[in-house]
């Protein structure tokens, strides 16, 4: 759980985003809700901390459009779990939006100043 100075220095995720951190995540093989979570907040050098909240939610909606798959099994702590994996259309999908959030960055850098 963040502190409140945490959450100061944290970034609120953009609508989107966190599907796409998903899938990201799911790239290094299949992992449990709270390894994707820490995975993120970690990767994101403790800038991204994801609430499980929306973590589930995202989850859910990622595999009602069948970009992920999960199966039940039993984590590092001895616990059952549901492991997610990335389905090959999920695959598809998390190459379309890293070119889409490839172009927006590189846009934002050159409003921004940062691409001369």
């Amino acid at each position: 759980m963040p502190t409140q100075k945490q959450d100061r220095n944290q970034l609120a995720l953009l609508q989107g985003t966190l599907d796409l951190l998903i899938l990201t995540t799911l790239v290094l093989g299949p992992c449990h809700g709270q390894g994707i979570a820490r995975s993120i907040q970690r990767q994101s050098e403790e800038v991204f901390f994801v609430d499980h909240g929306s973590l589930y939610l995202a989850l859910q909606r990622l595999e009602d459009r069948h970009w992920i798959s999960a199966t039940w099994g039993v984590s590092a702590n001895n616990r059952k779990a549901r492991f997610y994996s990335l389905t090959p259309n999920g695959r598809a999908e998390l190459h379309k939006k890293t070119g889409e959030w490839q172009r927006l960055t590189r846009a934002m850098e050159l409003v921004l100043g940062g691409g001369d």
